[in-house]
């Protein structure tokens, strides 16, 4: 079995195409075809079942492709690892991050990384919440942000970060008479709400607050990124509830945020990694995130 065994099989399992999996790998389809036969010759089995429907995994398929995922992934560390040194680190944390993280605290902890360790490396990987727990428990990261502290066996989710939700309304709304915005009143138009496909701990996070109002609500559309948020509100499909560390950067003249009327509802960020002995490079890192949270905390107490 040779490298490129693997790759080309890799790139048939994630394409479900051969002709695109080719294109993918810059070669001709027809000694990919012949890298994937050889394959399964040294096998003794069929790794893919291919028809005139399509092409997908056989069973056999499926449990090699878990393996192979992490032998590549080891065999790109390893490259990274080489170019790191060369660049002059002694080290590498590997970080993920789900659910639109605060981008204010997140910057807060990088800086402090790079002002305190400038030798460890910090590689950063935006996926979603399953490819996240996927990965810390395969080794593929050290550490990661969610917005769900549902990650199961093997996995510890501290509570790190808590920002308020706020209401997104469009210019010119009836909402914006209101300095302080009832969520009941929030409720009373169609909402645009984060995707759980994309957004699983935060959407879980305000559908929980929402049923809590046992009230009827209408949602206009699920999306995936802030960007489609923000232009549905602009449009004036409905009001948006979102983090308010995220609205924050928002510059739009066409959407106006609004606080919600009394105690702050808080949106929790976790910091996820494996229940295991942590390094003292990971521990130190897990400090910044909850130090990033204090001072946050202490400069809205100065500026109240």
């Amino acid at each position: 079995m040779e490298f490129r065994h693997l790759r080309g099989f890799m790139a048939v399992a994630e394409e479900l195409h051969f002709a695109r999996a080719a294109e993918r790998l810059h070669i001709e389809q027809s000694p990919l075809s012949r890298t994937i036969k050889e394959l399964e010759s040294e096998f003794g089995a069929q790794l893919f079942d291919r028809n005139p429907r399509g092409t997908r995994l056989t069973g056999v398929g499926e449990v090699l492709v878990k393996d192979v995922r992490k032998i590549l992934h080891a065999v790109e560390q390893a490259r990274s690892n080489v170019r790191a040194a060369v660049a002059g680190y002694r080290g590498t944390l590997r970080i993920a991050l789900s659910d639109g993280v605060s981008p204010q605290r997140l910057s807060a902890v990088l800086a402090r990384c790079r002002e305190e360790e400038p030798e460890v490396e910090l590689r950063l990987s935006e996926v979603s919440l399953s490819q996240q727990l996927r990965g810390l428990r395969d080794d593929l990261f050290d550490v990661g942000f969610a917005r769900s502290n549902q990650v199961g066996n093997g996995l510890a989710a501290t509570a790190v970060w808590h920002t308020p939700l706020t209401v997104a309304i469009p210019a010119r709304h009836p909402l914006l008479a209101m300095k302080h915005i009832p969520l009941v009143e929030a409720l009373r138009y169609p909402l645009v709400l984060f995707d759980p496909r994309t957004h699983a701990g935060l959407s879980e996070q305000i559908e929980r607050l929402l049923r809590q109002t046992r009230l009827q609500v209408s949602v206009a559309e699920r999306v995936s990124s802030q960007e489609v948020m923000l232009s549905l509100i602009a449009a004036g499909y409905g009001v948006g509830l979102a983090c308010e560390a995220q609205m924050a950067l928002c510059q739009s003249a066409e959407i106006i945020t609004r606080p919600l009327e009394g105690d702050p509802l808080l949106l929790t960020s976790y910091l996820v990694h494996s229940d295991a002995d942590q390094s003292e490079q990971l521990q130190r890192f897990i400090a910044r995130a909850t130090r990033a949270e204090l001072a946050a905390d202490a400069q809205q107490r100065g500026a109240a």
